[in-house]
């Protein structure tokens, strides 16, 4: 990508001068390369003063008002934006304020056009909330906003202004084509500051910060700060590969660590959101888990690859084509699955109704099924998992390869740790402080549901199924648990 931009460094610069072009951390790093004799893996570029002057006018800040009503009419006198006394207005009139009065708060963001009719992606946690939403142009013109479509997953938002001209529009680039190391541009609002221009690279592609079930974040070290969000990340070639959403800041301001959205996510929502008002997201109808080592190990899967399967939800696409809790789902509609959190991302870009072939391990084989992909509602009902007749009163035992004290369900049990009615399975009474059991957080309380992929009703068929295992030469063992509700495989060593 640098390779087709016009202005580039051929050869070596003087240091002078690359200290002008460049951050002075990146400069003095290749002056040393340039001294050294070191090789530069890509050219330099010269000057982003172009690139910047044909951007700037599509990016605009975002101004939002949150009122909080009461009884009262009056506002408080708002000093000019800038202003020397505007924090002494605030002050005042927020110490002396009458309890009827409203209270207004304004936030800043950043956002950019997508359309000359006026259609502006932001982030959505820049406008949610808000009573009033206002896009402010290059010009400084104000132009109220209407909300097309948010997103909280993506933390997406379109807006729509209406300005009676045609209005300077960017396009989104691809961002999987951007590679770690790629100069970057942020344009936004830090801190109030419209029209702030930073350069940097891509640091990482494909980070989970753990903000949402689609995280796969751009990570930027341009210097990105209160009021980026929603600010676009554009490539040297002037596209949009990122909408900035979050920093990593024990301080608040910029410590070279930002993210984006990758515009791989943000295109496919933000058509929906103008399409739909809302996303049309893939469902599959699972609950997934991370597959350890020891999870591979103790199915017999080679590598700790694949996303565990730990339910699956009545009456959806996957219950429909077979698939069933304990299964590793490998391979979908072609693309493979090397980590967990692959699986919701592909599977949410996946069109409604496309019927895909998905590749599972189970029981030490694999299974092809072909799913038809249904449409993810708001929440998706995750289905019970029933067992075998429960044992009679009494039926209690130690599990001492695996450090637990097991016993069947039975009523007292049920009132003494709060047991579900409809619950299955056999409950955990007691973890040895120093046993395997401990180490994987189970703890008394959790109710067992499976051994090995199998459906059980009492702590016999738990010593079976250990003994098996330690007969096969198997070092753990797969456990499903179930802790208020919630199903998850736990690996056991023996």
């Amino acid at each position: 990508m640098l390779a087709r931009s016009a202005d580039r460094i051929a050869g070596r610069l003087p240091a002078r001068r690359l200290a002008r072009c460049v951050p002075p951390a990146l400069a003095a790093s290749l002056v040393v390369a340039l001294f050294t004799g070191s090789a530069m893996a890509a050219p330099v570029p010269d000057t982003f003063a172009d690139l910047a002057e044909e951007l700037l006018p599509s990016v605009v800040n975002i101004s939002t008002t949150q009122v909080s009503r009461t009884s009262s009419e009056q506002e408080i006198p708002q000093a000019p934006p800038g202003s020397p006394f505007e924090d002494f207005f605030r002050e005042f009139f927020e110490r002396n304020r009458p309890e009827n009065m409203p209270r207004r708060a304004t936030s800043l963001g950043s956002g950019f056009i997508i359309d000359k009719g006026g259609i502006v992606v932001t982030n959505n946690h820049v406008i949610a909330e808000a009573d009033e939403i206002s896009v402010i142009l290059q010009d400084n013109s104000r132009y109220d906003a209407e909300v097309l479509g948010r997103d909280p997953k993506t933390d997406l938002a379109v807006l729509k202004i209406d300005t009676g001209f045609d209005l300077p529009a960017v396009s989104f680039g691809d961002s999987t084509t951007a590679r770690v190391g790629d100069w970057v541009l942020a344009i936004g609002n830090p801190f109030g500051l419209g029209g702030s221009v930073t350069a940097g690279i891509i640091s990482a592609q494909q980070r989970d910060i753990n903000t949402g079930p689609y995280d796969s974040f751009i990570q930027t070290d341009a210097s990105i700060n209160r009021g980026n969000s929603g600010g676009p990340l554009f490539n040297i070639d002037g596209q949009v590969i990122g909408v900035n959403t979050a920093i990593f800041s024990p301080s608040g301001g910029s410590v070279g660590i930002g993210f984006s959205v990758p515009s791989e996510i943000a295109q496919r929502v933000v058509r929906q959101l103008q399409d739909y008002g809302r996303t049309r997201r893939g469902w599959l109808g699972v609950r997934i888990q991370t597959v350890t080592e020891e999870i591979a190990e103790s199915l017999g899967l080679e590598g700790a690859r694949g996303a565990l399967v730990a339910s699956v939800s009545e009456g959806g696409p996957a219950e429909d084509a077979g698939i069933v809790a304990g299964d590793v789902v490998l391979s979908f509609d072609g693309r493979p699955i090397e980590e967990m959190r692959d699986l919701p991302r592909i599977v949410a870009d996946t069109d409604i109704g496309k019927a895909v072939r998905v590749e599972l391990w189970r029981k030490d084989a694999m299974e092809v099924v072909s799913v038809k992909i249904g449409e993810l509602e708001e929440s998706p009902v995750v289905a019970s998992l029933g067992a075998p007749d429960a044992p009679g009163e009494g039926d209690s035992g130690e599990i001492r390869q695996l450090g637990l004290g097991v016993a069947a369900i039975t009523d007292t049990l049920r009132e003494e740790f709060g047991i579900a009615e409809g619950a299955k399975g056999v409950l955990v009474t007691e973890v040895s402080g120093d046993g395997p059991a401990a180490d994987k957080g189970i703890r008394p309380g959790d109710i067992i549901v499976e051994v090995s992929q199998e459906e059980i009703a009492s702590p016999s068929q738990i010593k079976a199924k250990v003994a098996e295992a330690q007969e096969q030469g198997r070092r753990s063992i797969l456990l499903l648990v179930e802790r208020e509700g919630d199903l998850r495989f736990v690996a056991v060593r023996i």
